[in-house]
């Protein structure tokens, strides 16, 4: 008992600090305000438009009432932000600090004085949607009615995601202080925000366990059947320790080959999570190069070089050389091959490819779902992997932050509160080039979906 209460308490005690926060936010008089950015973060926590008192006329109440409604009823992560041109909201960083703030995923567009830019979440909006979306509303001397509903409007279909659980109404915030009667009922609305946003994170956490464990179930058959034919392989060759000519370098090979065996066994029976995996397919690609190189010292050939796996089929042992191929649709590229397939594609004829089971069928794994993204990773690792499965649909699919989220272990969807969360390598600068001048992006790291 005493256990469970003592992981109960953190949780009880984060509840109740937004209604003490409540009381100290809050307190003020009517007139008194935070200011900045920070109003702004409020205010779109409680609903997705937020117009600063200093720029009401750039969006009346009623444009910002309409704006709102439009948002609220799609059920989309996307927030608004009419501010004002002044010190208050300083340009550089401006939408990167906002979007901290408030710490919701989600796409931010922001109207600054006559100025107009916008960002997202990856999970949201791709980097390159966000620089169409702002190259498409901007237009000297359009109003921000204009501007702003039409980036609305374009971002509404295509964005990813719910709309977070702490909009309570679809008012736009004003950024003045509240009464009395808003003290107390500001307080209620934190704190069942809080608990709102704790369960959401929950019911989310607990979906990601339930996609995981189905993508692992898939992936441990193919994982499966590469630890059985790499056992197959040490069974087939029939060396002794001891035999006649066998030397330290020989038994050392052997050892860390069974070394290898024995590890991906164990680390795929411990593994919880597909990303798991990529340890496993690790170990089985240094056990064959120890293989190759025991083989080559038997035979008194020369020691191969480390190469990576044949792309084809791992299966097939370490690569002899690179060859030109090109996937079914894509551009050629070159790609490491194993002795059989390289002269199978100089004959013109089609590579042995490993293949797995969709719902296709049997398909080549470059042209299978993101479960055996770390399936290929660990056997392919050192940053080579995009460059070979370019274009193919496992290539489109390991570069999307779905894949990362799902199968690369954590991730916010849409709508989801992360806080401080999210990597802003990715975030334009200021208004003067980034943000706002040369088009928005990602708050996420990397390009694209």
């Amino acid at each position: 008992m005493k256990t469970r209460w003592s992981r109960l308490f953190p949780v009880l005690s984060l509840l109740a600090v937004p209604a003490f926060l409540v009381l100290l936010v809050l307190a003020p008089s009517a007139g008194a305000r935070a200011g900045g950015i920070s109003d702004a973060a409020q205010a779109l926590k409680k609903g997705p438009v937020y117009v600063d008192p200093g720029a009401r006329d750039q969006l009346s109440q009623a444009d910002a009432d309409a704006l709102a409604k439009k948002i609220t009823d799609a059920g989309k992560p996307v927030f608004v932000a009419v501010l004002p041109a002044t010190a208050e909201f300083p340009a550089e960083n401006l939408i990167r600090n906002l979007r901290t703030q408030t710490g919701v995923t989600g796409a931010y567009a922001v109207r600054l004085g006559d100025r107009f830019s916008a960002a997202a979440d990856r999970s949201v909006l791709s980097p390159q949607s966000v620089q169409n979306l702002i190259a498409s509303v901007r237009a000297p001397g359009v109003d921000a009615k204009t501007e702003l509903n039409n980036f609305v409007d374009q971002a509404l279909p295509t964005a990813r995601g719910h709309a977070p659980a702490s909009w309570g109404s679809t008012g736009s915030g004003d950024g003045g202080g509240p009464g009395t009667g808003a003290l107390v009922a500001g307080g209620a609305v934190v704190v069942a925000a809080g608990a709102g946003g704790y369960a959401l994170v929950r019911r989310n956490r607990r979906r990601k366990e339930e996609e995981e464990r189905a993508a692992l179930e898939k992936l441990a058959v193919v994982v499966d059947e590469d630890i059985t034919a790499f056992g197959e392989e040490l069974d087939r060759l029939d060396f002794q320790p001891g035999e006649q000519g066998a030397d330290d370098a020989m038994r050392a090979d052997y050892e860390r080959a069974l070394d290898s065996y024995d590890k991906a066994k164990s680390l795929m029976g411990a593994a919880a999570r597909p990303s798991d995996v990529r340890g496993v397919t690790e170990a089985l690609e240094d056990g064959r190069f120890s293989l190759a190189l025991l083989a080559a010292r038997r035979e008194g050939r020369p020691l191969p070089e480390r190469r990576a796996p044949c792309f084809f089929d791992p299966r097939h042992g370490p690569s002899v050389e690179d060859a030109s191929w090109t996937p079914a649709g894509g551009a050629a590229r070159e790609v490491p091959v194993c002795a059989a397939d390289a002269a199978r594609l100089r004959d013109g004829l089609d590579p042995v490819a490993r293949t797995v089971l969709t719902e296709q069928g049997p398909r080549p794994y470059w042209e299978a779902g993101p479960a055996y993204g770390p399936w290929a990773g660990g056997y392919f690792g050192g940053g080579m992997l995009p460059g070979l499965l370019v274009g193919t649909m496992l290539g489109s699919m390991l570069a999307t932050p779905a894949y990362a989220a799902e199968y690369g272990g954590g991730g916010f969807d849409g709508g989801d509160v992360s806080g401080a969360d999210f990597n802003p390598s990715d975030f334009g600068g200021d208004f003067g080039g980034g943000d706002f001048g040369g088009g928005g992006g990602g708050f996420d790291g990397g390009g694209g979906f």
